[in-house]
């Protein structure tokens, strides 16, 4: 946040630098006109305010003027940001509370994630678009300038650490599919839910209680600069989780490598059904019997190795969405919190622990950018989840009656559809 200088204190500062001067000169030297300074016997005022006021602010930094085209523009961009993220993770946090089949232990590291994104999106994102309205200026005071950067640090720290967690929790459910599961009840998860926010929250107090105070100066709400808090709140934040994250993905990654080239038969399998299909038809239109003996024997085997691989098939299945769908999560969050957590990081020990000294264009970019990842993660979610898909699709056509029974009749066709393919070449 940056500050604009004060109209007021520079006329101020003006009239006392004529003061001094009527004292120290005579009246008929000083010039008609009180304020051309050309008469060399007047000397000049060292800290006299640049004329350019309202394209600068105490810091030294520039202030963004933008023309009514471009605050319209700007204004409904981030609009249609914030009313975006509010719906997507209000329909993860409804269709997981109304959804029997979405109340699943699992799922409530999903509802914390779409909460911390909520928040975001109410109590952070309107008064950031504001800001950037008015051109960098805070306008809301120097009390409501802590809490604000609290709920800020907070709500996107559980953000991340939640994606971070699931990340874990998808891990153990891949590589321990017979025993994690038994532990994954409610109370645990709920245990995980408490100690993300809990942490989440323990980057906020130290500002609050003296460690490192934040730059709160008139018309400025900037984060702590201080060096050491710096790196411990974006290490906790952003850069351990990250490192979690992809050490979770990269062994999901090999996990999913090595199930695919143990179950190379898929391919296989598929291929002998369509022929197998095919032999019965074709044994039925008259062919000799021992062609269909001969077919009915393949068919047989191939079934048989279906039913004894079945299992094995599920693993593969779940391994490769996992992989699959963690290694979008993990592509998203990079790419939209990493370039703002570098210049966090780097900004203390470039312009100072004061104030900021980088172009406001460029913070407020990838700050945006950041903020943009709670925007993109129930839409990952949503595609790779059919039934939070067919959730969402039925309330937004306002099909709230008989949601659960419609949700349990697609499943139980599904199953009976992968069961008709497995037993259709008997």
């Amino acid at each position: 946040m940056l500050l604009r200088g004060s109209p007021r204190r520079f006329l101020e500062h003006h009239l006392l630098f004529v003061e001094n001067a009527e004292q120290q000169y005579p009246a008929q030297e000083l010039l008609p006109n009180p304020f051309m300074t050309e008469e060399p016997s007047i000397p000049a005022e060292p800290d006299l305010p640049s004329s350019n006021l309202t394209n600068t602010t105490d810091c030294g930094e520039e202030i963004l003027l933008y023309g009514d085209t471009e605050k319209i523009v700007i204004g409904a961009v981030l609009s249609i940001i914030i009313l975006m993220t509010i719906a997507g993770n209000g329909l993860v946090i409804i269709s997981v509370c109304i959804v029997k089949k979405l109340r699943q232990p699992s799922n409530y590291l999903v509802v914390s994630l779409a909460a911390a994104d909520l928040s975001v999106a109410f109590a952070v994102m309107p008064f950031v678009t504001i800001t950037d309205l008015v051109g960098g200026e805070w306008l809301f005071g120097k009390v409501f300038c802590n809490v604000f950067i609290a709920m800020d640090v907070m709500c996107c720290t559980a953000s991340i650490m939640t994606l971070c967690v699931i990340s874990v929790d998808r891990y153990l459910g891949i590589t321990r599919p017979l025993t994690y599961p038994v532990r994954q009840n409610g109370k645990l998860m709920a245990k995980m839910v408490f100690i993300v926010w809990l942490l989440s929250a323990s980057i906020t107090l130290p500002p609050l209680f003296g460690w490192a105070k934040n730059v709160t100066v008139e018309r400025v709400c900037l984060i702590s600069q201080d060096f050491g808090y710096t790196v411990y709140s974006t290490g906790v934040a952003f850069y351990i989780p990250m490192a979690v994250m992809l050490v979770m993905y990269s062994r999901i990654y090999k996990a999913a490598k090595v199930s695919a080239e143990k179950h190379r038969f898929m391919n296989f399998s598929k291929h002998y059904e369509e022929e197998g299909v095919y032999c019965l038809e074709a044994s039925s239109r008259g062919h000799p019997s021992s062609k269909r003996t001969k077919a009915v024997e393949e068919c047989a085997t191939l079934s048989k190795l279906l039913r004894q691989d079945r299992k094995n098939i599920s693993i593969f299945k779940r391994e490769q969405k996992a992989a699959r769908t963690l290694g979008i999560i993990v592509g998203a969050f990079t790419f939209c919190w990493l370039p703002f957590f570098l210049m966090s990081t780097a900004r203390p020990f470039i312009c100072g622990i004061h104030c900021s000294c980088l172009p406001l264009r460029l913070e407020r970019t990838l700050l945006w950018l950041g903020y943009t990842n709670s925007l993109i993660n129930p839409l990952i979610y949503a595609f790779f989840n059919r039934d939070l898909r067919t959730t969402f699709w039925n309330l937004l056509r306002c099909r709230y009656r008989n949601i659960n029974r419609r949700l349990s009749a697609a499943s139980m066709h599904e199953a009976l559809k992968a069961t008709e393919r497995h037993e259709c070449i008997l």
